[in-house]
């Protein structure tokens, strides 16, 4: 896609991050489950997670969405290098590795809030998990964020 101003961004995934940008407590609405199913007909969708609660194999249970089990940010940013070109999708200092690598980077400042670096090396700041989503489903939102 081209953005004006901005330059070109192309990108086949979209990676995530669980806790307190997909859900919180380990869980994800439904809705947002629903916008990830939207969402993967355009793009690989991706959950990296340490899985701190335990729930990301039934929270994702037949949805197409891959998961990966992480350990570390630096793990987290190994493994999505297998996904480049991507989109980053996260919210805390374990994500900044894998937001910097991103083509584009999304920080969610939600309930549990967000680290000030993720938030510094991000391109677009949303409020919620859903408008960044809505966003990558519809180009001319980004288009309208990022263009100079």
């Amino acid at each position: 896609m081209e953005i004006p101003g901005y330059g070109r961004i192309e990108f086949k995934a979209v990676l995530f991050d669980l806790n307190g940008t997909l859900g919180s407590n380990g869980r994800v609405p439904e809705d947002v489950k629903e916008l990830l199913k939207k969402l993967s007909e355009k793009y690989t969708v991706v959950v990296l997670s340490a899985d701190t609660f335990g729930t990301l194999e039934e929270e994702f249970n037949g949805l197409p969405v891959k998961i990966e089990r992480i350990s570390s940010g630096f793990e987290k940013a190994r493994i999505a290098e297998n996904y480049l070109p991507y989109v980053a999708v996260g919210n805390g200092n374990n994500d900044i590795p894998m937001l910097e690598k991103a083509e584009l980077a999304f920080c969610v400042v939600g309930k549990e809030g967000a680290s000030v670096d993720a938030l510094l090396v991000s391109d677009i700041v949303v409020m919620d998990v859903r408008d960044a989503i809505e966003m990558l489903l519809n180009e001319k939102k980004l288009i309208a964020t990022l263009r100079r």
